[in-house]
This record gives structure tokens, sequence and C-alpha cells, in this order.
């Protein structure tokens, strides 16, 4: 299958294919944290976090919710459906911690009886700023589009704190992107791995904060996750 790189990103670098509405999108083994001023390279963890979003994006696939996931190669390489992105980030929080906790009153730990979805900007050169609806509208987004994308985020969310309890894991929260098919249709893209959430295990980081704040060995962490879920989710 021939490829050409199209966009090469902090920790994912997406190729066309011979088929126009498919990518192919790489895992690099690279972390980075505060907009890519800080990174490392570290041995397998584009494999394991392409592993670890397989196995999430198939049990989305399986609740019905449209997403880009095709298949995956044997190495850290997804086939994915060609979209669109969207530059807005959806976050949900099941429970307060990072830039909300820093940012108000609202203390570290707190559970929201009703997860939380605030937008941010995709935007590093802006660092990523939050946005209020107000402004989503000034910016000329369909706002149907950003319901469905809340209704979308909160169920899968969902998903994942549930199977992520099966395996004694607290899902803090999570990042989710968005874009549109060949078709204009609305799909959950990117990806689903430790590195877009925030997630503790006996109160303590298990994903990108262990290396954001030099707290551990990040790949100890990611590891356990997915043998983890291959466990529960065979």
């Amino acid at each position: 299958m021939t490829k050409t790189e199209i966009i090469k990103g902090k920790v994912k670098t997406v190729f066309t294919t011979s088929e126009p509405d498919k990518v192919l999108i790489q895992y690099e083994d690279k972390v980075t944290a505060g907009n890519g001023e800080k990174e490392l390279l570290i041995e397998d963890k584009g494999k394991v976090c392409c592993e670890i979003s397989k196995i999430l994006f198939e049990k989305v696939k399986q609740r019905g919710i449209p997403n880009h996931y095709l298949d995956t190669f044997p190495v850290s390489i997804m086939s994915c459906k060609k979209v669109e992105i969207i530059p807005l980030e959806v976050v949900v929080r099941n429970v307060a911690a990072g830039s909300i906790v820093r940012q108000t009153t609202i203390e570290k730990g707190s559970e929201f009886k009703w997860p939380l979805v605030e937008y941010f900007l995709k935007d590093d050169s802006k660092n990523d700023p939050l946005l209020t609806q107000d402004r989503i509208i000034q910016m000329g987004y369909n706002m149907e589009d950003v319901g469905e994308m809340e209704i979308m985020a909160r169920e899968v969310n969902l998903l994942i704190q549930n199977i992520f309890d099966e395996i004694g894991l607290t899902l803090v929260d999570i990042k989710f992107e968005f874009g549109y098919d060949v078709n204009k249709k609305l799909l959950l893209a990117d990806e689903l791995s430790p590195d877009g959430m925030r997630i503790w295990k006996d109160g303590k980081s298990f994903d990108k904060d262990l290396f954001r704040n030099d707290e551990g060995d990040l790949m100890v962490a990611y590891r356990y996750i997915l043998e983890e879920l291959k466990r529960v989710t065979k």
C-alpha cells in the first residue's frame, strides 16, 4: 500500500493511502508535555498506546458510536477513515484535577456528580484556551454538531469509566477530538490512549502526569493498563 506523510504531530504521524477515504496513523515512541516543551523518546510507547486505543475503539464500535477506527496493523499503526479534524478539544471531567484545580477554587479530587464537559481551542500557539459557548458560536461552529460531540463524549466517557472500574482504575478526565469524514459525517477521531486521559490508581497518577511531573515510570503504568484491558476484554 503506497503512503505519503501528510501530518506530523507531536506523537502521531498521519499517512495517506491508495484509498482517498482512508489514512494510516502511526503512533510514535515519543511523549510530550507543555505543548511539546518537554519531550522524550520511550521505546514501545507508540505500540502500547496504539494497542490501548485499538481495544477501546473496538468497544466504542460495538456500542455503535460513530468513529474513525477501521483496523490495526501489526506494529503501532491504525487504519482509519480520513477525517477533517475539528479544532475543538472536548474534555470530560469526572474528578477535579489539572487546569480546573489551578484555575478555580475547586479542590483536587472533588468528584462531579454529573461529568463536567469543557471545550478548548486546539491551537498550541494560543496554549489551547478554554472556550465558552458564546465564543464557540462567534467562531462560527455548528452548535448542533457541538451538541452531538458532547453527547458522544459523555457516552464514551461512561463506557471507558466502566471498563476502568473493572481493573481498579479511576478515569479522572479524558480528552476527545472529532472530525468530519468525506461524507461530512461527524465521527469520534484521534486516539483513546492514556496520553489523552488522566487516570488514577489508588489515588496516584497512572498517566502522562508521571512524565509531566517527574513522578514515576510512564511505561510501567501504560503496560499495566494494556495488560489489564486485555484481561477484561477477551
